[in-house]
């Protein structure tokens, strides 16, 4: 080995690993909770994802509460009142276009098979507002009741009012935490967010898994 080889050694600065995709998301979607875009970026979120799309809100909206805690509930409400409207999307969906773009969400959209469509028909059957309301509060996937909640016609009203409690529970309940305990709990998410990312994609595949044998 020459004097080069070893001074190279020397010298040579130690590779940073890079953050995990998922923090790196994280860090993305904080930035942009700092931007006048944010608020209608969760509007559009949190109403795609009551009919189609597959990410939840939750994550912008905390983000962009812990960004300012101030306006937390205000965040809430938006998010709470777009993806009840959302749900509206889905029932539509499922009441008027079913029959042509059905293949596409069994085939396509996580949560879609016949066998989570029966059981869900008969949670219909048994009490649709407590099926909706279930469906809106936790990691079971909403937008599989929205839907579905079209295809078998159950009572809109009904189906509103129980969009609306259940989605409002949910993400007044997040925000209210940031509202309440503001920085203290932003550097909690701050250094254990990678364990509540896991806790989180968990409670969503507890969610699939509800709907397969417990409902």
């Amino acid at each position: 080995m020459n004097m080069t080889d070893t001074a190279t050694r020397t010298t040579a600065k130690p590779e940073h690993k890079k953050p995990h995709l998922i923090r790196r998301l994280y860090d993305w979607v904080l930035h942009w909770a700092h931007t006048r875009y944010g608020a209608p970026a969760l509007a559009l979120l949190a109403t795609a994802e009551s009919s189609f799309f597959p990410i939840p809100p939750d994550p912008l909206l905390m983000a962009l509460a812990m960004s300012r805690p101030e306006r937390s509930l205000w965040y809430a409400f938006v998010c709470a009142t777009s993806s009840a409207i959302g749900g509206a999307i889905g029932y539509l969906i499922g009441w008027q276009l079913w029959a042509a773009v059905s293949s596409f969400f069994f085939s396509h959209v996580p949560g879609f098979t016949h066998e989570v469509f029966n059981l869900v028909a008969e949670k219909y059957n048994e009490n649709a507002f407590l099926a909706v309301f279930t469906a809106a509060f936790t990691p079971i996937p909403y937008k599989v009741f929205t839907i579905a909640g079209g295809v078998f016609q159950i009572n809109f009203l009904e189906f509103m009012l129980a969009s609306l409690v259940g989605r409002s529970m949910r993400f007044f309940l997040v925000a209210g935490l940031i509202w309440k305990f503001g920085a203290s709990i932003k550097a909690t998410i701050d250094k254990y967010f990678d364990w509540m990312a896991l806790g989180f994609t968990v409670l969503l595949l507890l969610g699939f898994v509800v709907i397969k044998y417990a409902l």
